[in-house]
């Protein structure tokens, strides 16, 4: 198995042209984003995220393009849905029954690569952890570096959320459970991982978060066996966890992760390795915004209005 089929990770051209695009924001250590995070949400819905510098020919062609893409992702996800809604299993939701603690929370999915955390197979210097990896018998060390202010921003999650990790990278075959987190592994209908990736006696995403989340932030962890493959990507269906969608927010560096769900998202900027990024602390105030939210469609169309 390659390396890259084990963690699912952004890569920097790609990162690059999203911000080009308007798809994600480019961060500040020097001005905090505020309210205008939200903007970059819906660009591929309206294409109004063009330099004043573009001709009205370019302009024209992006607009023709960002229409007929929000065509297409708005079929798609209707159909899925309609799916979903005539042909789903009853008692196949991917997370346990909500905790006492956590009752009234708003529940929120976090990626872990590119969002929280870059990991490599190349060495580096200063990283953070190295997870021993088997594939196929050899043991090969994974490189993990924490983005700044990654337990500043965890701890306070933990205080105002119901945290689940929801990662679409390969978890370690289970020998306990990490503190008080509930690690889940439920396999859904229609998930389209391969037995192989399945029964690997070592993978990657499960030993990382117990090394990151020390204080057991996380209720659950769902992996990429819990993800919808569509289309050539590993999309996580908010719909599958056994929540209010209305009180359920994703945060993801890839907008494909979410697009069944995209009104639900809050967008962040890929992270590789840039020690001078403040994504993750700019983004506290607006989640202690949101933590009081009754609809979070509601509030989250409050904070991306001009």
């Amino acid at each position: 198995m390659e390396h890259g089929s084990i963690i699912t990770q952004a890569r920097r051209e790609d990162a690059l042209v999203l911000t080009k695009q308007g798809l994600v924001s480019k961060s500040s250590p020097k001005k905090p984003r505020g309210r205008n995070i939200f903007k970059a949400l819906f660009c591929c819905f309206r294409a109004q995220h063009v330099g004043q510098s573009s001709s009205s020919t370019e302009l024209s062609a992006y607009k023709e393009e960002a229409n007929t893409i929000a065509k297409s992702d708005l079929l798609q996800c209707l159909q899925y849905q309609f799916y979903q809604l005539w042909f789903q299993i009853p008692g196949t939701c991917l997370l346990p029954e909500v905790t006492e603690e956590d009752q009234g929370r708003i529940c929120v999915v976090i990626d872990l690569d590119e969002t929280l955390v870059h990991s490599s197979f190349k060495p580096i210097n200063n990283a953070d952890f190295i997870v021993p990896v088997e594939i196929e018998g050899t043991t090969h060390q994974v490189y993990v570096l924490k983005r700044p202010y990654v337990d500043e921003f965890l701890r306070r999650m933990g205080e105002l959320f119901e945290c689940v990790l929801f990662t679409a990278s390969l978890a370690k075959v289970p020998r306990g459970r990490c503190g008080s987190c509930r690690v889940v592994r439920r396999v859904p209908q229609g998930s389209l991982d391969s037995p192989r990736q399945k029964h690997l006696s070592s993978q990657y995403a499960d030993p990382v978060t117990d090394l990151l989340d020390r204080c057991g932030v996380f209720r659950a962890r769902l992996f990429r066996e819990s993800c919808v493959f569509h289309q050539g990507c590993y999309v996580k269906d908010l719909s599958r966890l056994g929540r209010d969608l209305r009180k359920t927010l994703i945060l993801d560096n890839s907008p494909a992760s979410y697009i069944f769900h995209p009104e639900n998202a809050v967008p962040v900027q890929s992270w590789f390795d840039d020690m001078a990024d403040t994504e993750l602390l700019n983004l506290i105030p607006i989640f202690e915004e949101l933590s009081g939210a009754e609809d979070v469609y509601t509030s989250l169309g409050q904070l991306r209005a001009p």
